[in-house]
């Protein structure tokens, strides 16, 4: 993993607005790939994405405060009946919501393109967690980046067959 200094993570990225913005940005994303069948958003073209796309389900987890369906549009890495997905938030110092949801309720359900699958998710710790990480670092280089930008180990996230 590349030495990075935390410092250098843009101050704009934590300010309020960006947050908004990401939020309302992720909701169209979710919008148009349901209505295309992930014809439109299923790939992130963003930052290492931009020469080298990287696949985007949808995952819906269960609002741990709310009860309500919360779905969110998230790179990911296909193993075999799996998908590995990453709570990356940027290098944020707290992990996604999306991320809590699934602890408190594994339950999930994934959409890639037109097709949905009803998973369970669990977080992958130890050698299985590093061996994942260098796959998602070879998907999207950013994901390095972002673990220098913070204090907390980034999640790796399997949703697999009950």
């Amino acid at each position: 993993m590349p030495v990075l200094d935390p410092n250098t993570r843009p101050a704009q990225l934590g300010s309020p607005a960006v947050a908004a913005l990401i939020k309302v940005g992720s909701r169209i994303n979710a919008k148009l790939y349901q209505l295309s069948g992930g014809r439109i958003g299923g790939s992130w073209r963003v930052g290492a994405g931009f020469r080298k796309p990287v696949p985007v389900l949808l995952l819906t987890t269960i609002g741990r405060k709310s009860g309500e369906p919360r779905t969110a549009p998230l790179n990911y890495l296909r193993k075999g009946d799996s998908f590995v997905v990453v709570a990356s938030q940027g290098g944020l110092p707290k992990n996604p919501a999306w991320y809590l949801n699934l602890v408190a309720t594994p339950e999930v359900c994934v959409q890639v393109g037109r097709e949905r699958h009803d998973l369970v998710a669990r977080t992958a710790t130890g050698e299985e967690r590093e061996a994942l990480w260098n796959e998602l670092v070879e998907l999207y280089a950013d994901y390095d980046t972002y673990a220098a930008w913070t204090d907390r180990e980034i999640p790796v996230v399997i949703c697999e067959k009950r």
